[in-house]
């Protein structure tokens, strides 16, 4: 979810109507649990979305985003208050609880930024010991292993895996492949054991 703010626009966004046209309901299931990132300024929407897709709010965690020298990095944009935190809201499908770990985790983030709109790699860390998977990320930028990716960005090329759009891509991950404005959006999968060649 993005604030539209044009004039900060720097990728394609979709509004909430499109967000709830994708195929979350299908692919999550009953016992499951949500990690939604979303803009300070669209905490009603968020909420909104996860509640319409069969979550229930339980609370959230928050990305603090940091200088070098540790100190509050103040260059994000906001209306009311400059905004350094973003916050990641947590629901679960059923009564699913969080694993061992989750009982002592914080949830605060305290990193620094780097390009635009990336979201801090240290979330990864926490969903994957906090929650069980299997672990699917919708608009994913950069690969991860072991996890379902999807979106309409290009991750970097895996040796031997289809790249998005593909039609075995399609093939395999038929119920989250569709087209939007004529863009396509499909999934990639990457197994635990396979070795990521990063472009260079």
């Amino acid at each position: 979810m993005a604030p539209e703010h044009q004039r900060l626009l720097r990728y394609p966004t979709m509004t909430i109507e499109e967000i709830l046209e994708l195929p979350v309901g299908r692919l999550a299931a009953s016992q499951s649990q949500l990690y939604l990132w979303v803009p300070n300024a669209l905490i009603a929407e968020g909420l909104s979305v996860m509640k319409r897709r069969g979550f229930t709010y339980k609370t959230n965690l928050v990305w603090y985003k940091i200088r070098k020298d540790g100190g509050p990095d103040g260059r994000g944009v906001g209306f009311y208050f400059r905004n350094v935190t973003e916050l990641v809201l947590f629901g679960v499908r059923g009564d699913m609880r969080t694993l061992e770990p989750g009982r002592t985790q914080v949830n605060l983030i305290s990193s620094r930024k780097r390009e635009h709109s990336r979201k801090p790699d240290e979330l990864y860390d926490v969903i994957e010991a906090c929650s069980p998977g299997p672990y699917l990320e919708l608009f994913a930028r950069h690969p991860r292993l072991g996890w379902k990716q999807w979106g309409n960005e290009e991750v970097e090329d895996l040796s031997g895996l289809p790249a998005p759009g593909s039609s075995e891509t399609a093939k395999q991950l038929q119920p989250c492949f569709f087209e939007r404005q004529g863009k396509a959006y499909s999934t990639r999968t990457i197994p635990n054991d396979k070795k990521i060649q990063w472009k260079k």
